[in-house]
Parts: structure tokens; C-alpha cells; sequence
């Protein structure tokens, strides 16, 4: 699921998964609808039959749910009143707009904050003024309706989660109705009686992944530098093409820098085949045990955000023992992608932060990490979970169909192209999960969205390509999948 093993989401995890929904038919209105009609339903069991409702609204769709709500409420015989925190102008989408003018015609209505006087009377007030993606203190007027409704003691039922909670100033309610799944920080002593109710998303949107995964891609202000994060590749030696990929791949995916650390002549052949890649000379042929000072050399003479590991070294068993000797010294360091032929390095480490991420193809999947149950009838991402934890890694298993998890929670990608399934593809998706976790993004963020905008620009150089596709062709159309999934969901 696409929640942790509490049944909790992150104001981001909500947010993929309400794009996922729209993506797969849903429309606001209807998610608003079935929203505000539960949110109506929990009222309806905690007030006083036929009494007064306050409904303090905000103007997202948080406000959106409470004034539909609202309308429930008052054809059910109830007297329902909405208190709007801000003008009508500033309500922001069209389906709240409609809840409102829908719900302001028959109800009660007025803009502002009520006092605690005005409060007096009611059996029951609703806290809709903000939703799952608050963040920070709370400012005027949502601090000043906050307090008023603390202060009156009425009974508060909160929509999805308490306005303002974590901050200074926060909504102290008696029961909260959290819409699809429970959110990060609630709690009893937070948000009074908790209960879940579904508003109709589909499983497919909590489970699989979709178009919402674009919202993961690392946000940037006008402020900050345009560019940030460094990748450091340490693979090929026996093979060029996989490392150059990899590294090109971490560029595309947004990081600054892309350095490969590889040995003579691979290293030669990728200088040669990109200007925009920094090249680092370890070794003759293949990495080596005595490499590992070499490498530790280079980690520490610039700053490197990220490290992806192992993919065209090939299985020398030198080559394995220095890989492993250095993975031991920086697991833990920094977030780590560990790919192809290093998977052999690996160990377990129960329990461990899931800040390395592995991206096994099926047969090394099979073969390392699940040789028996990954050929049995349990359910495949179940076991990926369990030996995500076994191991203390963030699993990104790839076949036909992806397997993602850091053993709290996971999802399946199954967002391919068969003509974009070749040799390099893999590099590609390394290399782009370790630029993502170069930009700050939590590994199992990285993995889900890398898996995805692979599959997606697949599928577009597909569409040119056929079943001529290569790796450099989906490489390409790395930047127009990217441009037009966050223009589709900014629009």
C-alpha cells in the first residue's frame, strides 16, 4: 500500500494518490462529493438531532468538503451554519466553488471568524479550514478561528486532520474523520477519536504507481540554485557503455554533477563520449581490492550527495571483494544506489534506515535476495516487503512488473513499454533513482518516481522508436516526459 505499516499517508503520499485517482477517471467533484457526504454522516452521529452545526471553512478543498458537508447536513433536517475564514473570490478550484454555492443558498452563511459568543449554542462545530498539506505556524485567520473554537468548548469534529496540527496553535478536537487513510502525526491525544472512511479512490491508485509520482520530483523556489545534488558513479572497468549511462541518467534526472569513478580504458572511452560527464582513472581493467583507498580519495575530494554503485564491473572475484569492502565503509554515509553486478557485495543488515536502495532485475532478485518465495503463490510485493526489512534496504525489484518497498510500505510500477525493455535500461533507472536521492528525495520517493518516469519515457521513445528502441533513445526523452507530467498536473 502506499502507506506505512500504521495505515498512515504524508500530505505527499495523499497527493500522488488523489492525482493517481483523476488519472485513472475520477473526477474532483466526485471525490468532493463522497467526501463531504462522510464528513456529514460523522457529524450527523456526534450532534444533537436537528441542532446547530457550525462549519469553519477554509478556502481549499478542505473548505470544499465541510460546506458540502454543510449542504448534506441541512437536508438531513439539520441547521447548519458556515462561517468561510476568507472572501468567496479566494476559494480556490472549481469543485469547492460549487460546494459553496451550492451550500451558501441554503444554509447559513457568512465570511469571517466567529467569536466564542457566536460559537455559544451550537452541539457541534466543524474544523474545515485546512487540510493535509498545512505546513508551519498558523496565520491570521485561521490562528484567530482556531482559538475561538478551542476556547467556546463545544465538541469540534476535524476534516481529514486537525487544522494547525504540530504547530503553536492547533484545533483540539474530540473526533477527526480522516478521508482514505489515516495522516502522518495524528494521533488520540491530537485528533481525538479517529476514524477512516473511504471517499471512493481506487486500491490501484494507493497501490500502483501513476502520474502523481511527478509530484516527487524535488521543488525548486526562484531563490535557490537552479541546479543542486552530486552523483558519484562507481561502476564499469570490463564495460564502458553501463556507467556512462547511469551518470548521464543522474544529470537528466535534475542533479548538478555526475562524476564516474571507473577504471583504464573504460575511462577513456566515457571521456570520449560525453563532455558532461567528470571522468575519475581507478585502476586497470577491473576494480581491485587495493582500489578502495582510490575510491575513498575521490569521495572525499568533493562534496557527493549520492553514490551509484556497481553496474558494468563485471564478476571478478577482486572486483566483488573491493566492492564490498567499500560498500561496508559508506553504507550509512549517504544514500546509496547498489545495481548489477555489486549486488553481490551486499549484506544484510536487519533492520537498517532503507537508505540504499538495490535494483535488482528478476533473476538477481530471485536469486539474492528471494530464492524461494519469489517462486511461490504468496503475494510477490508481501515478500519484497519482508526481505526489504531482512536486509535494510529500499528494494526496486524490475521486471514486468516493478517491485518497490522499504518494507513499511510499497507499491507496484507497472508503467512499461516491452519495446523499451533493453540492455541500458537498467543503467538508466539507476542512475536516475541516485540523482533524485542526490536532490534530497527519501529513497523510496526516488524509487517510485524513478521507476515510473523511466517506464514513461519508454513508452514515449517507443512511440518513435518501436521496437528499434535503445537505451539512448529513452535517455532522450527523459526531459519531455518530465515537462509534460508536471505540466499535466499543474494543469
Amino acid at each position: 500500500m502506499a502507506h506505512d505499516e500504521r495505515g498512515e499517508a504524508s500530505a505527499l503520499d495523499m497527493a500522488v494518490i488523489e492525482a493517481n485517482a483523476l488519472a485513472l477517471g475520477l473526477s474532483v467533484d466526485a471525490l468532493m462529493e463522497n467526501a463531504g457526504r462522510a464528513v456529514a454522516e460523522e457529524a450527523a452521529s456526534h450532534a444533537v438531532a436537528g441542532g446547530r452545526i457550525v462549519i469553519l471553512a477554509g478556502v481549499g478543498n478542505n473548505g470544499g468538503d465541510g460546506t458540502c458537508a454543510a449542504f448534506y447536513l441541512g437536508q438531513w433536517g439539520y441547521q447548519p451554519e458556515i462561517w468561510l475564514a476568507r472572501p468567496s473570490s479566494e476559494i480556490r478550484g472549481a469543485s469547492a466553488v460549487r460546494c459553496w454555492e451550492r451550500a451558501r443558498t441554503r444554509c447559513a452563511s457568512q465570511v469571517g471568524v466567529p467569536t466564542v459568543e457566536a460559537l455559544q449554542g451550537a452541539s457541534l462545530v466543524i474544523d474545515a479550514l485546512l487540510g493535509s498539506g498545512q505546513t508551519g505556524e498558523l496565520r491570521s485567520p485561521y490562528r484567530e478561528a482556531v482559538e475561538a473554537a478551542n476556547r467556546s468548548g463545544i465538541p469540534t469534529l476535524a476534516v481529514d486532520l486537525p487544522t494547525g496540527l504540530g504547530a503553536a496553535t492547533a484545533i483540539r478536537p474530540s473526533w477527526t474523520v480522516a478521508l482514505t487513510v489515516r495522516k502522518h502525526g495524528m494521533s488520540s491525544e491530537n485528533s481525538g477519536a479517529i476514524t477512516v472512511r473511504d471517499i471512493g479512490i481506487p486500491l490501484e491508485a494507493r497501490t500502483e504507481t501513476g502520474p502523481g509520482e511527478f509530484l516527487r520530483f524535488p521543488h525548486r523556489t526562484a531563490s535557490a540554485d537552479s541546479r543542486h545534488g552530486r552523483v558519484l558513479v562507481i561502476a564499469g572497468g570490463p564495460f564502458s557503455g553501463a556507467p556512462a549511462l547511469a551518470a548521464l541518467a543522474a544529470i537528466r534526472s535534475g542533479a548538478e554533477r555526475a562524476t564516474v569513478a571507473t577504471p583504464s580504458p573504460a575511462a577513456e572511452a566515457i571521456r570520449a563520449l560525453s563532455p558532461d560527464l567528470i571522468v575519475r582513472t581507478v585502476g586497470e581493467g577491473a576494480f581491485a581490492p587495493n582500489d578502495v583507498v582510490r575510491l575513498h580519495e575521490i569521495l572525499d575530494a568533493s562534496p557527493v550527495d549520492a553514490i551509484v554503485l556497481g553496474m558494468g564491473v563485471g564478476r571478478d572475484a577482486g572486483t566483488i571483494t573491493a566492492m564490498r569492502a567499500f560498500l561496508n565503509d559508506v553504507r550509512g554515509s549517504r544514500p546509496i544506489v547498489v545495481d548489477a553486478d555489486a549486488l553481490a557485495a551486499l549484506e544484510r543488515v536487519p533492520g537498517g534506515s532503507g537508505h540504499l536502495v538495490a535494483t535488482p532485475n528478476q533473476p538477481e532478485y530471485r536469486h539474492i535476495f528471494a530464492p524461494e518465495e519469489a517462486r511461490g503463490p504468496e503475494d510477490q510485493l508481501a515478500v519484497a516487503q519482508r526481505k526489504a526489512l531482512e536486509w535494510g534496504v529500499t528494494l526496486l525489484a524490475k521486471g514486468e512488473n516493478d517491485l518497490i518497498t522499504n518494507g513499511h510500505h510499497g507499491v507496484v510500477n507497472r508503467h512499461h513499454h516491452p519495446a523499451a525493455t533493453v540492455s541500458g535500461v537498467g543503467d538508466l533507472l539507476a542512475g536516475v533513482v541516485g540523482g533524485l536521492m542526490a536532490q534530497g528525495l527519501a529513497p523510496i520517493d526516488a524509487a517510485r518516481l524513478g521507476a515510473y518516469w523511466i517506464g514513461d519515457a519508454g513508452q514515449r521513445a517507443a512511440e518513435l522508436h518501436g521496437y528499434s528502441t535503445i537505451a539512448t533513445d529513452v535517455l532522450a526523452a527523459l526531459p519531455g516526459s518530465l515537462v509534460a507530467g508536471l505540466r499535466r498536473l499543474s494543469g
